[in-house]
C-alpha cells in the first residue's frame, strides 16, 4: 500500500464514521440518549428476578459500570473508538448463562428503547445492533460449550 492509498483509506475510514454519526445523530442517537437508555436499562436489570442477581454478583460500584457501558454504546453507535475492552471474555467467563438470560436482556432493552423512543429509526437501529451483540455473546458461550453445533445458538433471539 502507497502512502498516497494508507492516506486515502484512513480518510475514507474518517469519512464514514462520521456519517455514521451524522445518521445516528439525525434520528436522536445523541450522547444524552444513549446515557438515558444505558441508565434506564440496567435500572431495570438490577430489579430483575432473572439478571439482577447475576449483575449484583460482579457488578459492586455501579457509577463506573454505567459510565463503561455508556463509552461501549456510544462506541457501537457513534463509532467514537472510545471503548476499549473484551465483553466476550467477559460473558465467556459468567457460567450458566442461556437462552433464557439473552431473551430478558433484549425484552428489557427493548422495552427501554420503546419508552424513550426518539423516532422509530433509532429504535431498529439500536434494537438490532443490541441483538446481534446477544446473538454473538450467545453463540460463543454455546459453542464454547458444545462445539460447531452450537453456532446458530442465537437464532432464536427476539427482534425488537
Amino acid at each position: 500500500m502507497t502512502v498516497d492509498s494508507a492516506a486515502e483509506a484512513r480518510f475514507h475510514v474518517r469519512r464514514k464514521r462520521e456519517e455514521k454519526r451524522a445518521e445516528a445523530h439525525r434520528i436522536g442517537i445523541n450522547a444524552s440518549f444513549i446515557d438515558h437508555i444505558v441508565e434506564a436499562f440496567y435500572a431495570k436489570i438490577r430489579e430483575d428476578n432473572l439478571l439482577g442477581p447475576i449483575f449484583a454478583e460482579r457488578v459492586s460500584d455501579w457509577p463506573p459500570h454505567l459510565a463503561r457501558m455508556k463509552a461501549f454504546w456510544r462506541s457501537v453507535l457513534h463509532n467514537s473508538g472510545e471503548f476499549s475492552g473484551n465483553p466476550m471474555l467477559k460473558h465467556l467467563a459468567i457460567p450458566g448463562l442461556h437462552l433464557e438470560h439473552f431473551e430478558r436482556w433484549l425484552n428489557l432493552f427493548y422495552k427501554t428503547l420503546r419508552e424513550a423512543e426518539s423516532h422509530p429509526a433509532a429504535t431498529e437501529l439500536v434494537g438490532a445492533r443490541a441483538r446481534m451483540i446477544a446473538d454473538s455473546l450467545f453463540t460463543a458461550i454455546t459453542m464454547r460449550r458444545e462445539g460447531l453445533s452450537g453456532g446458530r445458538a442465537g437464532k432464536d433471539l427476539p427482534y425488537v
